[in-house]
């Protein structure tokens, strides 16, 4: 669990496009001076005398082709970036963005560019002696083979970079991690919320925005030192303002004046939603590329079911982890924070998909399915959410079919929802 605000801001790096490239032209400029500490070494005698034109002509051919590599890497990248915020959704562009091995392959192509220029200059100056020569034809031959090592993994890497499979692909993974993150029993390692204190303090923030992070282990540190208790009222990804209560914050007995200001520097607040702490962002966005790809502009069901099908699976693996983790014990015994609301994930879920697929006789059949999977969990909330769902799911499917066999067939995969001792739904002639 992310939970240190130095963790968050080197998550947030690593989405930087330059953060990488830089690293590897100050390691690029360094390999150089380490090849020159071979001439301090007693190695003139021993090491093969490589002349300095041949170290400069491959120098030379490394610096004439990577300026031109990293300029293609740099266009198919941005190409890719936008397919993926066409094809799929904009909120996906920080998952593309962040690909390790696309950042990586630009940053090598860019660190070998330089330390060929940086290379040829101590060449031509005469910095090299004859170990630090053949150290520096070392390092040239390895750098080189490592170029074309990144090169061939990269080009079948972009292939798939910004392919709509691929960008679901990264969302889906990002969900997960967020969900697994996240236990009811222990919510962001605090203990479960039930009724606010009376009594209490409430926090606000100036700030307008989103909550991309909660730092509990700093609230719980806080609450410590000023023998408190804090109750969070909101979790990563809600929308605050300043007439929002961030949290409460329950004094000792006798204590009547606490120094709040502190506790805001624990509530990280910027424009967007991430994915990091934020299981219910990963859902909207999964229902985002499922509801584009209804649309009539790309009229492309197969995607909403796989979507569906997928959010049904990161939800049940979810609430078969959190059932066989109910014992968890939360890290942080002043802190108390709200767990997440299966009707909220739920509605984030499938409530788009359901709305925009409802004239698709095979989207509803697997929107049915798919929560009737849910609605078998031994997990009270859940199955009854999915429950509700699946109902008005059925309900829009009666609106707007009207071809008799089509509405059987969404009738026929509703009627597996059905939980032991539910009232019947009332259906509508066909």
């Amino acid at each position: 669990m992310i939970r240190s605000r130095l963790k968050i801001t080197i998550r947030n790096l690593r989405e930087k496009l330059w953060v990488k490239p830089l690293r590897n032209a100050v390691l690029a400029v360094a390999v150089v001076f380490v090849a020159h500490l071979a001439d301090r070494l007693p190695l003139q005698e021993i090491v093969p005398d490589i002349s300095t034109e041949t170290v400069e002509k491959l120098l030379t051919v490394i610096s004439a082709s990577m300026l031109g590599v990293a300029t293609f890497a740099v266009a198919s990248m941005v190409s890719a970036y936008a397919s993926a915020g066409g094809s799929a959704t904009p909120r996906a562009f920080a998952l593309i963005i962040s690909d390790g091995l696309s950042q990586e392959a630009l940053s090598s192509f860019i660190g070998a560019f330089i330390f060929s220029i940086v290379g040829i200059i101590a060449i031509k100056v005469g910095y090299f002696e004859v170990a630090g020569r053949f150290a520096l034809f070392l390092f040239t031959i390895a750098i080189f083979a490592w170029v074309v090592l990144t090169f061939v993994r990269w080009v079948d890497n972009i292939a798939r970079l910004g392919r709509l499979g691929n960008t679901i692909e990264k969302v889906d993974a990002a969900t997960r991690e967020a969900f697994d993150h996240f236990h009811n029993a222990a919510p962001l390692g605090g203990r479960p919320i039930g009724s606010l204190p009376e009594g209490g303090v409430d926090l606000y923030s100036e700030e307008l925005g989103f909550i991309q992070h909660i730092d509990t282990g700093r609230l719980d540190k806080w609450a410590q030192q000023n023998e408190a208790v804090i109750c969070v009222r909101i979790l990563p990804g809600a929308f605050v303002h300043p007439q929002r209560a961030l949290a409460t914050i329950k004094p000792s007995a006798g204590q009547t004046v606490l120094e709040l200001s502190e506790l805001l520097d624990a509530f990280i607040v910027a424009e967007r939603r991430t994915y990091a702490s934020d299981p219910r962002f990963g859902l909207i966005v999964m229902s985002e590329i499922g509801s584009r790809a209804l649309s009539p502009g790309i009229n492309d069901p197969g995607t909403a079911i796989d979507i569906v099908v997928r959010m049904s699976r990161i939800i049940r693996a979810w609430s078969i982890n959190e059932d066989a983790e109910a014992s968890a014990q939360p890290q942080f015994e002043r802190v108390f924070v709200p767990p997440l609301d299966p009707r909220d994930l739920l509605e984030d879920a499938y409530a788009a998909i359901s709305k925009d697929g409802v004239g698709s006789v095979e989207v509803g059949i697997w929107l049915q399915r798919s929560l009737a999977l849910l609605a078998q969990l031994p997990a009270t909330e859940i199955s009854q959410a999915a429950h509700e769902q699946a109902v008005l799911a059925f309900a829009r499917a009666e609106q707007e079919l009207s071809f008799p066999h089509d509405l059987e067939r969404v009738r026929r995969a509703h009627a597996s929802v059905q939980k032991p001792g539910a009232s019947p739904i009332k259906r509508t002639s066909a």
